[in-house]
């Protein structure tokens, strides 16, 4: 298996040898960069090119490494018991599938993605350690070990909001998304929107990572954020004109607020602005 990137995801060079290097090593692959970059759509565009079944887990503070695993059921197992069914029996019925289990019981290799694991608690990942080494855990209440048939791979992605043990970090691939430069960033509008105009594009662009060039902000705009503003530009049909008429950062770009995401962002550009005006 081996991929190389596909129609609908721009993938860089660096990107698709550390994908490559994962599935070489069996080791999961801990994808790290700017929300908005691509994590999570990397392992849907690996598994659709590779043909290979995926399981996501998108973790939340809340959630506990055991429930990628399996959960036990218990208040449904009392109520039935409660109410005589003979379900109650066979403790099987109330063992619920997670993540790992299903992708472990997968006939074929599967694609599996834990997303964002720094959400959770800190122990979260060493309590996956010996699972993601051994590709078996144990079902206490039934008493049977589940066993992988086939090594899935596996992504993890994290927003760097808090650090992941070294135990942990030993046992993946890392790779961190840079974010795109302009050239790879046009390559990324061209997948959404075939057939831009390129001074629309030029304009849109000198406008976007000038944005993201602005000191202080709490926030710069991501990628996604970028193909949203371009959508309603093309959608309130507004012309490269009215963005080249900015005169050197003088003006707030229309429909900014696709860019800027909270009102210090916005505060913060509206003082350059009138300072730059000022200075005129």
């Amino acid at each position: 298996m081996r991929f190389s990137g596909t129609d609908t995801y721009v993938a860089t060079r660096d990107l698709t040898l550390a994908v490559n290097a994962a599935i070489t090593l069996q080791r999961p692959l801990l994808v790290k960069g700017e929300p908005g970059t691509g994590k999570t759509m990397l392992a849907e565009e690996v598994a659709a090119a590779l043909g290979l079944p995926l399981f996501q887990w998108h973790i939340k503070s809340t959630t506990k490494a055991q429930q990628g695993l399996y959960e036990y059921d218990a208040v449904s197992r009392l109520r039935d018991s409660q109410l005589g069914d003979a379900r109650v029996a066979e403790i099987g019925n109330y063992i619920v599938k997670g993540v790992l289990w299903q992708a472990f019981e997968c006939e074929t290799p599967s694609v599996v993605l834990i997303d964002e694991i720094d959400k959770a608690d800190i122990e979260f990942p060493n309590d996956l350690l010996r699972e993601l080494d051994r590709m078996e855990f144990h079902v206490y209440e039934t008493r049977q070990t589940v066993r992988a048939r086939h090594r899935p791979l596996l992504f993890i992605t994290s927003n760097n909001e808090k650090e992941l043990p070294d135990a942990f970090l030993r046992r993946c691939f890392f790779h961190y998304i840079r974010f795109p430069d302009r050239e790879t960033m046009a390559r990324i509008v061209d997948v959404h929107f075939p057939g831009l105009k390129q001074t629309l594009l030029r304009e849109a662009l000198e406008v976007f990572f000038e944005l993201r060039e602005v000191p202080g902000l709490k926030k710069k705009p991501s990628t996604s954020e970028l193909l949203d503003w371009l959508k309603l530009l093309l959608a309130e049909d507004i012309p490269p004109e009215a963005l080249r008429s900015r005169e050197h950062k003088h003006a707030i770009p229309p429909l900014h607020g696709a860019l800027l995401k909270n009102e210090q962002d916005v505060h913060l550009f509206e003082r350059l602005v009138f300072m730059a005006r000022q200075n005129r």
